[in-house]
């Protein structure tokens, strides 16, 4: 998962013109009818795919890969404007959304080596189709999108298909597969694989449209909470925490989707070619952070519909969240730090950074509650803050997290990602509804108190208070947010209290749907059995994420640095490897020191300094994939890369990336 969920947001791009395109044909859409559910889902009358669009994006102004921004219009500060900012067009959304995304994923920062010592923004003119598509047995749909460049090779046949990283929106993938395939003239399918930035405004029934503009609760929405959800509802919903679908589970059928939509828009674009298969078609798969797990996830399916068996060619897979049986998930490694790691990272001998939570509580202020619970021992009941600091350290490398992974995971304990994560997976693995509304609609979810809301300007001595959403905010959000809050102007809230223990029982509600043991002082729920089932529907939630082995055959390289704060190697991509060898895959390993989750961080001087971006390591290891199903070049070696960090102030340099030869 990742928050570059923290970066805010941009849209759109001059002339659209919308059109519709068709289906895929009649054909393969009985082949899909005929076949058998997938496991755990039922048979669906709805078509795949619908809200078809065509938009075309040329001239100066306008491009597929930065809409016409460049380089120069993505570093700027300030994201490009809405003409009437209450209602801006769907080419302003479009074109301030893919400013966002790619401020959110890479470092463009000058000396960062950004379209100089790898990657491109040279413009791509071309086509975009895109949808809403249905997992058979989802309740939401999740958006599907495809970029057709003009030069779009009809001799090569090249399909990238990608996720979004984190839970971001449509073109939460643009800077990585985007940039990768556009410029080789491939065609580049996204999903936002469940997630996204279609927030829905419960105060104001209010949702976003295909196109990204806002409309009613009737309108075709992105997202819409049920009817009893909506009914007196404050605050804000958003599809990741809130479609009640656990969207993660379906990750891997998202990404087949995507692939099935690609084939049909080629179809549609190349009439005279038509048709495009997986058998005439080249298919990689890419993705970084949840996009990873998501591309793994689609490894081990076969085919559907108009897709075969096989229909992958090959996956690269960088920082990637998955889950396999053994290892530690994201959810429980997640409520651990959110309790745990601002603590621990006043350990002394640990030279973290400095912990300064946006939140307003000290990290002091997390020891003292952790020890009040129980959870440093009976020890550290009595001791003082270093003591303290000592146990909490301590606990987590007991549990395998690596003092690189803790002194990175300051960047999360500074910008508030482990409570922001641990509240929305919460309520996507237990199925739950938004929490303003649990009482009544819920009594099996007394644990997740959080809710998502506009927000009154804090002050020194007055916190920040939940308010309705004005029309400018709203209508901002499918283009600035980044599918979690915080961020884009909506916020996390919890109780309203003035004492830190108060505040933070709410982490150890959290913790409690992992553990099923009630903390000693945690708000009492209303009964042990209501804990019970709360408990059982989260981990029954976490084990339908569980990943499986890849296809057998299918060249896999997996990327991941080692210095990983957010998604630590130690619980994802190194138990993953493990079992996916173990059951007979093709698969290729780097290993990156000095590394971290985040390279739209690496534009902070501080953190330049420090740490390395991924990137780089990720289009490297499409383009051996790419040589190897090419020319039958050979797949990357393992490797543990030795990089060099630049001194501060330096730009960065082939040598200090060390990609292997």
């Amino acid at each position: 998962m990742s928050a570059h969920c923290l970066r805010t947001a941009a849209v759109c791009a001059a002339f659209v013109l919308s059109v519709c395109i068709a289906s895929p044909d009649a054909a393969a859409a009985t082949a899909r009818a005929a076949r058998p559910a997938e496991p755990g889902t039922v048979k669906d009358s709805k078509p795949m795919f619908t809200q078809q669009r065509q938009t075309e994006h040329r001239g100066e102004q306008d491009d597929l890969l930065s809409a016409g921004l460049g380089l120069d219009g993505l570093r700027a500060m300030v994201p490009p404007a809405f003409a009437d900012a209450a209602h801006p067009t769907a080419a302003e959304l479009r074109r301030r959304a893919l400013w966002a995304n790619w401020r959110g994923i890479a470092d463009l920062a000058p000396g960062g080596g950004y379209g100089e010592l790898y990657g491109s923004l040279a413009p791509v003119p071309g086509r975009e189709f895109s949808a809403f598509a249905i997992v058979p047995g989802a309740r939401q749909p999740h958006r599907v999108l495809v970029q057709v460049p003009d030069g779009f090779d009809l001799n090569k046949r090249c399909v990238v298909v990608t996720a979004s990283s984190g839970s971001r929106g449509i073109y939460g993938s643009i800077a990585v597969a985007g940039a990768w395939g556009l410029p080789k003239g491939c065609a580049v399918a996204y999903t936002d694989k469940g997630a996204g930035t279609d927030y829905f405004d419960l105060d104001a029934g209010r949702g976003v449209r295909a196109d990204g503009t806002l409309g009613g609760a009737d309108d075709a929405l992105a997202f819409t909470p049920k009817a009893g959800q909506r009914e007196g509802g404050a605050g804000i919903a958003f599809k990741h925490a809130h479609s009640q679908d656990n969207p993660e589970a379906d990750w891997g059928r998202h990404v087949r989707q995507a692939a099935q939509f690609a084939l049909a828009s080629l179809d549609q674009a190349f009439p005279q070619q038509a048709p495009f298969t997986a058998a005439n078609t080249r298919i990689i798969a890419v993705g970084i952070s949840n996009g990873g797990g998501a591309v793994l996830r689609a490894a081990e399916l076969g085919g559907d519909g108009a897709l075969a068996d096989g229909w992958l060619d090959a996956v690269v897979a960088g920082e990637p969240n998955i889950y396999v049986q053994g290892a530690r998930p994201l959810y429980d490694y997640t409520t651990q730090a959110a309790l745990l790691m601002p603590c621990a990272l006043l350990h002394k001998p640990l030279a973290a950074m400095p912990v300064a939570p946006i939140t307003g509580d000290s990290a002091q202020s997390y020891c003292d509650f952790a020890a009040s619970v129980g959870l440093l021992g009976d020890e550290a009941r009595q001791a003082d803050t270093p003591a303290r600091a000592q146990a909490a350290y301590e606990r987590m490398r007991d549990s395998g997290w690596s003092d690189d992974a803790l002194r990175a995971g300051a960047l999360s304990v500074n910008f508030d990602l482990w409570r922001a994560v641990a509240a929305t997976y919460a309520s996507a693995y237990g199925r739950f509804v938004p929490a303003a509304q649990a009482r009544s609609k819920d009594p099996d979810q007394p644990w997740v108190r959080y809710v998502y809301a506009a927000a009154t300007p804090a002050s020194k001595d007055v916190p920040a208070a939940s308010r309705a959403a004005n029309d400018n905010e709203r209508a901002a959000w499918w283009a600035d947010a980044s599918g979690i809050p915080p961020g884009a102007g909506v916020q996390l809230f919890g109780p309203a209290a003035s004492d830190p223990q108060q505040r933070l029982a709410p982490l150890a509600g959290l913790r409690e749907l992992w553990s099923g043991q009630l903390l000693q002082s945690a708000i009492a729920p209303d009964s042990a059995q209501a804990l019970t089932r709360a408990h059982e529907r989260v981990r029954k939630g976490i084990e339908e994420t569980r990943a499986g082995a890849p296809r057998k055959g299918l060249p896999i390289v997996v990327v991941h640095g080692l210095d990983d704060g957010l998604i630590p190697p130690a619980f994802s991509s190194a138990p993953y490897v493990a079992m996916a060898r173990k059951a007979g895959a093709q698969l290729s390993y780097w290993q990156v020191r000095n590394v971290q989750h985040f390279d739209s961080f690496l534009g902070l001087p501080a953190l330049s300094a420090r740490y390395l971006p991924l990137l780089p390591y990720v289009y490297t290891a499409l383009d051996r994939v790419d040589a190897y199903l090419d020319r039958g070049e050979p797949l990357p070696a393992d490797a543990v890369i030795e990089t060099t960090l630049r001194a501060q102030g330096q730009g960065l340099k082939a040598e200090n990336l060390a990609i292997p030869k």
